[in-house]
């Protein structure tokens, strides 16, 4: 059974950082292709950030330069560093796996997911 556990959100003020983290069981990691996504209340789910199985890495045009993905197939982690944070970040942050992915940001493209966490940023 595969399990995605998300933890590390929070209330953050504007500028602040925050660091998320994806605690992945019950699935080959190493192989796996790593995403966050999130939604904001009325908002659709978009892409944040993926991480391929050769570690390449891909960010949505609104957080790059901001935000940092990585993950540890040793210990089948996946982190997001989160630095200068503004409003519009606040949403529901949500970890995701993929055996199979060819277009990171479509979040039909992911079988499994987490049950999410909260970031707010206020201004």
């Amino acid at each position: 059974q595969v399990q995605l556990v998300e933890s590390g959100g929070g209330s953050v003020q504007a500028g602040g950082s925050l660091r998320l983290s994806c605690a992945a069981s019950g699935l080959t990691y190493s192989s796996s292709f790593m995403a966050w996504f999130r939604q904001a209340p009325g908002a659709e789910r978009e892409g944040v950030a993926a991480i391929d199985a050769n570690g390449r890495k891909m960010y949505a045009d609104s957080v790059h330069g901001r935000f940092t993905i990585s993950k540890d197939n040793a210990k089948k982690t996946l982190d997001l560093q989160m630095t200068t944070l503004k409003p519009d970040d606040s949403a529901m942050y949500y970890c995701a796996a993929g055996d199979t992915v060819l277009v990171w940001d479509y979040d039909t493209q992911y079988d499994y997911w987490g049950q999410g966490i909260q970031v707010t940023v206020s201004s």
